[in-house]
């Protein structure tokens, strides 16, 4: 019922007169996507230029489904959104979380999977920052990337702390473990993740998180054709296992 009506709004809208993304990419076999990274487990550049991660992954079988191959962009949190609304690529994958204001500006697929922020900080602290009200504070040190959902949610709700923005995601976690940082607010996700690759390093209450969230791929806004073929997509993908298959590689324990 759902897809019939979302069948209907673009009959309705005209947007059918516009050359859809599915029908670009099939044309030129090519499928650009925009992705940051930095952002494991679900982007990673590594430094022989190949990317790795659950989206990467999931990257590939989109393109496999529509006869394409995957044509990389390389974006930051900051850039993100515009870099997508300036028509750069198709689709953005690598952990994004669905917001109101990237809303505004672009559609995004079926949800993924929920997720939230939490602490992430050493083992030995856990017990010291737990809630807000023991995080916002002027002595505590707070790490995150530029841009992105992190950052606003640290202005938001923990505007007293000591905020270090960082352009080397992936060396935040070593400042943690080094003490030049106290705490990284991130999802349960990559928390749960660098836990494991950061002895050190623990994530706080993730299975109770200070806000909520979703993830979902980004899409162009009022393509409609390609919004239904991606989600179509997706659902198979869920229902015969592979994308639990995939994130059984990266996470030992499926969400």
């Amino acid at each position: 019922m759902k897809k019939l009506l979302l069948l209907a709004l673009l009959v309705a809208t005209g947007s059918a007169s516009a050359q859809s993304n599915l029908d670009k990419v099939l044309q030129q076999k090519t499928l650009t996507v925009c992705t940051t990274g930095d952002y494991k487990p679900y982007t990673f550049l590594k430094e022989d230029g190949s990317y790795e991660g659950i989206d990467i992954a999931m990257a590939e079988s989109l393109a496999n489904s529509l006869g394409a191959k995957v044509k990389w962009v390389k974006t930051t949190w900051k850039t993100l959104t515009p870099d997508f609304v300036a028509g750069k690529c198709d689709i953005a994958m690598g952990g994004i979380s669905v917001t109101l204001e990237r809303q505004k500006q672009v559609f995004f697929a079926e949800r993924l999977d929920t997720d939230g922020k939490i602490p992430l900080v050493r083992c030995t602290d856990v017990k010291k920052y737990r809630t807000v009200a023991q995080i916002n504070k002027p002595a505590v040190r707070l790490i995150e990337p530029a841009g992105g959902t992190n950052e606003a949610f640290v202005r938001t709700h923990l505007p007293k702390a000591k905020l270090t923005l960082s352009h080397d995601n992936m060396g935040i976690f070593q400042q943690l473990v080094d003490r030049k940082a106290d705490v990284m607010i991130t999802d349960a996700s990559e928390a749960l993740y660098q836990q494991k690759r950061y002895p050190k390093l623990c994530a706080v209450n993730p299975n109770k998180p200070m806000q909520y969230g979703e993830k979902a791929y980004m899409l162009p806004r009022d393509d409609m054709s390609w919004k239904l073929y991606v989600d179509q997509w997706l659902h198979l993908s869920k229902a015969s296992g592979e994308y639990q298959k995939i994130i059984g590689q990266w996470l030992a324990v499926k969400k």
